[in-house]
């Protein structure tokens, strides 16, 4: 259980960290050119992408059960949906309220979309994973 949530915190770290670069640049670059919805669709198969490796190499150190890789996941996406609860109050000024109101809107929903698969990507990967490839 330890090394499935030290995995799960690791590949939080990991995504959080080029997702944030990611969000900085769709925010600074892209919404004011070609707006919110379109610069999700643009940004998410990359963070998914990065997401998938970073995976992949977790678990290729790492080995876990199923079940690990569903703690792992699961350790991840918690963790990633308090950063950006936190980011929202304490960056953009929001209530929670008013955070849980924007998944009314397609450019969220889709992220959210984006956050599920980042969570079940260990999952994927774990039975993916031929017996003795580790």
């Amino acid at each position: 259980m330890t090394k499935a949530l030290q995995a799960g915190c690791t590949y939080f770290a990991g995504a959080f960290a080029v997702g944030f670069l990611l969000g900085v640049l769709r925010t600074l670059v892209l919404v004011p050119r070609i707006g919110e919805t379109v610069a999700v669709l643009i940004e998410l198969p990359i963070i998914l992408g990065v997401s998938w490796l970073i995976c992949r190499r977790i678990l290729r150190r790492a080995p876990l059960s199923s079940g690990g890789a569903v703690v792992m996941g699961a350790a991840a996406f918690v963790l990633l949906m308090i950063a950006e609860l936190s980011m929202s109050i304490l960056l953009a000024n929001r209530t929670f309220t008013a955070h849980l109101a924007l998944y009314s809107d397609v450019a969220h929903l889709l992220g959210l979309a984006g956050q599920i698969a980042f969570a079940l990507f260990p999952v994927l990967q774990a039975m993916r994973r031929k017996p003795g490839r580790g």
